[in-house]
C-alpha cells in the first residue's frame, strides 16, 4: 500500500483541505536526561520525564525525521508502505507495524510499551486521546501549502526536543539548507533558473489516468523554487498539501516547451503504462522534447528533510545535466 493510495489520497485532499497556522512552541528544558516539555500543534503541552528513546511514529514523514536524528522507531504504522515510498532514511529490520496510518492499532501501539507517540495533524482526531489514557502523544503540523519548508523545520525540531536530539536536528535542519543553497548555486551556473517544471503522480481508476499535480505551496513545489526552478502548474490546490487534479487533457494548458515533467511512481508507473499511447499525452510539449523525469523509486514526495534533500538534488541534476 502507498503512502496515500491515489483515490485515498484524492479523499484525503478534499476532506483535510483544512491548512493550520498554528506554529508548535518547545520550551527549552530539554537537558541531557532530564525532563522536557513541548508544545505541540494543537498547542498541547507535553511534559516528559526524559527525552523519549522508545518512540512510535503514525506518519512516514516523522518516522523518517525521528530515523534521521538517530533513533530508530520502535514502531511505525505502515512499515511495508514506508520501505517502498520513503528510502531517504532506513528502518531497521525489528522495527514493529502497528496498523494502517489511517487506522493504527491502538493495542499495539501500547503493546509496544513506548514513552512516546508522535502523529500528523489530519488523521483521526480521536486517536490523540484515546493514546494518551496510555502515552504521551505530540502531534506535528503535517503539512501547510502556506509556509511547507518552514513547518518542516518546526515539526522537525518539536520532534528533535522531545527525543532529545536538538543537535541533531539543528544539523539536519543545516545540511537541508546547504543542499538547497548548493542546487542553487548549480541551477544558476547552468543558466537553468527559472526552469519552468510542473511534478505529479498519477494512477489508474479503470482505463483513465489521474493525475495529481504538485502545485506551488507543496513540500516539493517549494524544494523546486528553493533551487531556482518555478513550478508551472496554475491549477487548483488544496491549502493543506498543494495538491490539485486532473487529467492528461489538463495537462494542455502547458504550453512552454521549456517545461520538464518530474513525476514519483514507486509502484505501478502509469505515465509509460497508461498514458505511452494516449495521442494527448504524446503531443504535449515535454513529450515531444523528451523532459519528463521520473524521480527514483522510494523518494517521498511528502517526507521530512532528508526526503526534501532527496527530491532537490534530482531536480537539480535534471536541471543542469
Amino acid at each position: 500500500m502507498r503512502l496515500l493510495a491515489p483515490a485515498l489520497v484524492t479523499a484525503a485532499v478534499l476532506l483535510s483541505a483544512c491548512g493550520t497556522t498554528e506554529t508548535p512552541t518547545s520550551a527549552p528544558t530539554e537537558s541531557a536526561g532530564g525532563p522536557v516539555t513541548v508544545t505541540d500543534s494543537r498547542g498541547k503541552e507535553v511534559k516528559l520525564d526524559s527525552p523519549a528513546q522508545k518512540v512510535v511514529t503514525l506518519e512516514w514523514a516523522e518516522t523518517e525525521t525521528v530515523a534521521s536524528l538517530g533513533v530508530m522507531p520502535v514502531g511505525v504504522a505502515d512499515a511495508t508502505g514506508y520501505k517502498t515510498w520513503d528510502s531517504a532514511v532506513p528502518l531497521a529490520a525489528d522495527v514493529k507495524d502497528v496498523g494502517k496510518r489511517n487506522e493504527p492499532s491502538v493495542d499495539s501501539i501500547v503493546a509496544l510499551d513506548p514513552d512516546l507517540v508522535i502523529m500528523a495533524k489530519g488523521r483521526d482526531e480521536t486517536l490523540a486521546s484515546q493514546l494518551e489514557k496510555y502515552v504521551p502523544v505530540i502531534v506535528t503540523k503535517a503539512s501547510d501549502a502556506s509556509r511547507n519548508l518552514d513547518r518542516l523545520r518546526e515539526d522537525t525540531k518539536l520532534i528533535a526536543r522531545a527525543i532529545g536530539k536538538s543537535a541533531e536536528g539543528d544539523a539536519l535542519l543545516a545540511e537541508l539548507d546547504t543542499a538547497l543553497a548548493d542546487g542553487k548555486k548549480a541551477v544558476e551556473a547552468k543558466g537553468a533558473a527559472g526552469t519552468p517544471f510542473v511534478m505529479a503522480d498519477g494512477w489508474l481508476q479503470g482505463s483513465t489516468v489521474n493525475i495529481r499535480p504538485f502545485g506551488k505551496g507543496s513540500l516539493v513545489s517549494d524544494a523546486a523554487e528553493a533551487v531556482g526552478l518555478k513550478n508551472a502548474w496554475t491549477g487548483e490546490v488544496d491549502p493543506q498539501w498543494g495538491l490539485g487534479a486532473t487529467d492528461v487533457e489538463g495537462l494542455t494548458a502547458l504550453t512552454d516547451p521549456k517545461t520538464v515533467l518530474f513525476y514519483s511512481a514507486s509502484e505501478d508507473d502509469v505515465f509509460t503504462t497508461g498514458l505511452a499511447a494516449n495521442p494527448v499525452w504524446q503531443r504535449l510539449p515535454f513529450v515531444v522534447s523528451k523532459k519528463v523525469v521520473k524521480l527514483e523509486p522510494g523518494t517521498w514526495t511528502f517526507g521530512g528533510p532528508k526526503s526534501v534533500i532527496e527530491v532537490a538534488e534530482q531536480f537539480v541534476k535534471a536541471t543542469t545535466a
